[in-house]
């Protein structure tokens, strides 16, 4: 099977689509063709040999893939051959024309879901979900802010925070970001290039600020929300798609009584599955709701993988790009 794979630590150059052996699933596993494969930020990362781990190379990117079932292994009951599928992939391997899961990371999904929408949805909808509903404990009447709101997880963060009944306040850099934010449902939209978000967020608010910060840019912008938060607000570290981590002034903190939290969904996945399990089905029905709606960005072959990484690592994309094996 064709696969892309990097042999070194470094930028998109270093990929490369090669063959390789196909394998087997061995007990509790089962072996997908590979439909589409979601492109993450965190692929950059690893890539780049700059994330929290390395695994071993050579490494295959794609860390969420969604495809159709051709073979079980030994004592697999949660899915059977033919059924059409999302993975979690979180050690990566996605970015290739078959990927063997272990049946416990696998998830059927609605039929009115095409494989474009269901490759994106683990992490982008999973992240959104956990984040505001079991993090966060978003409640509605209340004011959300979010970070890089025209991205994936942003547009999902959007989505969830309707559902949940807040009021949203987008958060992006340019005027179609803003443009696509406003096109599911953010109520008040700010280009943090142009104005003030501390000042807009306090207008929006009357001057009570934001209840709820979602953040995976950090860097400027977190500190740009951070000033926006009112008292007892709870502040949301999901990522730094910036490059730059949050950095957290006490002083800040003290004063309104903030309460800033990690929400690492992927962590959660592999260490409570059972937990998993029960926020992926609870944002599964809310998309059979029509509530939660995926935004699939730019498509592009395994040849082009490269390129998928490189215009996410300049943020030049909108929506959940994704990787097609077999374009």
């Amino acid at each position: 099977m064709k696969a892309v794979r990097c042999h070194r630590w470094g930028g998109p150059e270093v990929l490369a689509v090669e063959d390789i052996d196909a394998r087997a699933p061995g007990p509790g596993e089962v072996r997908i063709r590979v439909e589409a494969s979601a492109v993450n930020f965190t692929d950059t990362l690893i890539v780049a040999g700059k994330y929290q781990f390395k695994p071993k190379l050579p490494h295959i990117p794609g860390h969420e893939l969604a495809g159709i079932v051709v073979e079980i292994g030994k004592g697999v009951i949660q899915c059977a051959v033919g059924d059409r599928v999302m993975a979690s992939a979180r050690q990566g391997g996605g970015f290739a024309e078959e990927y063997v899961a272990p049946a416990d990371k696998v998830y059927r999904i609605p039929n009115n879901m095409s494989f474009e929408a269901a490759a994106g949805f683990i992490i982008g909808h999973g992240t959104a979900w956990f984040a505001l509903k079991h993090r966060g404990a978003l409640q509605a009447g209340e004011t959300l802010l979010i970070n890089g709101a025209a991205g994936g997880v942003g547009i999902a963060a959007i989505q969830a925070g309707k559902a949940l009944g807040a009021r949203v306040i987008a958060c992006a850099s340019t005027p179609d970001k803003i443009a696509l934010a406003a096109s599911h449902g953010a109520d008040c939209c700010i280009n943090y290039t142009m104005e003030s978000v501390r000042d807009a967020a306090m207008t929006f608010t009357g001057d009570r600020g934001v209840d709820v910060v979602f953040d995976p840019v950090g860097g400027d912008a977190f500190m740009q929300a951070m000033r926006a938060a009112g008292w007892r607000a709870r502040m949301l570290i999901v990522g730094f798609a910036s490059g730059t981590w949050q950095q957290i002034p006490a002083n800040l903190i003290l004063v309104k009584n903030i309460a800033v939290m990690s929400s690492l969904w992927g962590a959660e996945l592999e260490r409570d599955p059972a937990l998993g399990r029960a926020v992926l089905n609870e944002a599964l029905d809310l998309y059979r709701e029509g509530l939660l709606k995926p935004l699939p960005g730019k498509s592009y072959a395994l040849e082009h993988a490269p390129d998928a990484l490189r215009d996410m690592t300049n943020r030049n994309v909108l929506g959940k790009s994704v990787v097609l094996p077999r374009s």
